[in-house]
């Protein structure tokens, strides 16, 4: 592809991301389908239509059409429709209300524990752990705490069954063997397994991280369009077209998620970003690049997974919910997470230019 081929590709993603992002919000507000967020921050935002990653399955459909010629972007464009079908039935699921759990605020003048949390006077919690419901109603009793609202939790699927569905994204792009290297070091039989585990690690990531406005779609924005300026600095362009069309299908969904939000995107949207980035990464061997710029997502799948492993302890998962719970603004959040991301590119750039 030449230059104006990649641009007319990037205008065509960025129009299309655009327009079907408008045309589902309008569909989802009419059915009803509108988020209700549990962290008691965010209950501003009820009534905000989810699932809007749908749109980018209209959109990654387009560009299948009329670039099913080039194997790369059909390779990567049919991993992120498989990775969007995965997440589409797991918002599905998730209309479904499983239980409704009681909110919670300590009336008291001193800090009581409710469950593993310790909570200040005025504080307001969710009553979500076994520990804590068993624990509440003694305290409601007392007179410590009073409910101040109730919120409705989502039904969702077992965790086995979640990343049995992901290894199956990640069996699908290491079946069809392009994948036989990977940073500089021949695969063999293990091209499978690393595949697997690099899908697997990217879907969680961006799925965790998409819990504010605009804030997967501008992280995977950032580090898709610095892996484009990777391939062009470096004598690689043949990997920027699967990641203009990353950032493409960001941007174009940011013109109505970014903060405030009139759409998320919900598990479908992040399912097709965190699938699409691992298999452009993979498939286009910059790997160690590729994790860099998404360190921010997986530095905080670290910190949560040392918080449910009883090593520290968050009032609120995943961490940019910890620090809008101690009073970081959720802009000041979304900024700095974007900076951190576009810092990591940086470095990652300057490293391969004067390092290594």
């Amino acid at each position: 592809m030449n230059n104006t081929d990649m641009l007319i590709l990037f205008l065509i993603t960025l129009c299309a991301s655009i327009f079907f992002t408008w045309y589902i919000k309008r569909i989802l507000l009419k059915a009803r389908i509108t988020d209700n967020p549990i962290v008691s921050e965010h209950r501003h935002k009820t009534g905000t239509p989810t699932m809007g990653g749908i749109a980018f399955l209209f959109t990654i459909s387009i560009v299948i059409a009329l670039y099913f010629q080039n194997t790369p972007i059909l390779i990567v464009s049919y991993m992120m429709l498989a990775g969007g079908i995965v997440g589409l039935v797991d918002d599905l699921i998730g209309l479904k209300v499983k239980e409704v759990q009681k909110v919670v605020v300590n009336i008291s003048d001193e800090v009581i524990t409710l469950g593993r949390l310790d909570v200040e006077p005025q504080e307001e919690v969710r009553v979500a752990t076994p520990k804590a419901k068993s624990e509440v109603e003694d305290l409601l009793k007392d007179g410590k705490v009073e409910v101040v609202g109730e919120i409705p939790i989502k039904t969702e699927p077992g965790e086995l069954e979640k990343i049995i569905c992901q290894i199956v994204l990640g069996l699908c792009l290491g079946l069809t063997g392009v994948v036989t290297s990977l940073g500089g070091f021949e695969l063999g039989f293990l091209a499978i397994p690393v595949v697997v585990i690099g899908v697997l690690g990217s879907i969680n990531s961006v799925n965790l991280i998409d819990g504010m406005d605009g804030l997967a779609a501008g992280i995977v924005a950032i580090a898709s369009f610095a892996c484009c300026i990777y391939g062009y600095l470096f004598g690689q362009p043949d990997i920027i077209p699967v990641f203009l069309i990353l950032t493409a299908l960001c941007l174009g969904f940011l013109v109505f998620n970014k903060y405030p939000a009139s759409i998320f995107m919900g598990d479908t949207g992040s399912f097709v970003l965190g699938t699409g980035y691992a298999a452009a990464v993979i498939v286009c061997d910059v790997p160690y690049f590729g994790v860099l710029a998404l360190g921010v997502p997986i530095i905080s799948v670290v910190i949560s997974l040392l918080h449910r492993a009883h090593i520290i302890k968050l009032p609120v998962e995943p961490l940019h919910h910890t620090l809008n719970h101690y009073g970081m603004s959720e802009v000041k959040i979304i900024i700095t997470y974007w900076l951190w991301t576009a810092l990591l590119c940086v470095i990652g750039i300057l490293a391969k230019m004067y390092i290594f």
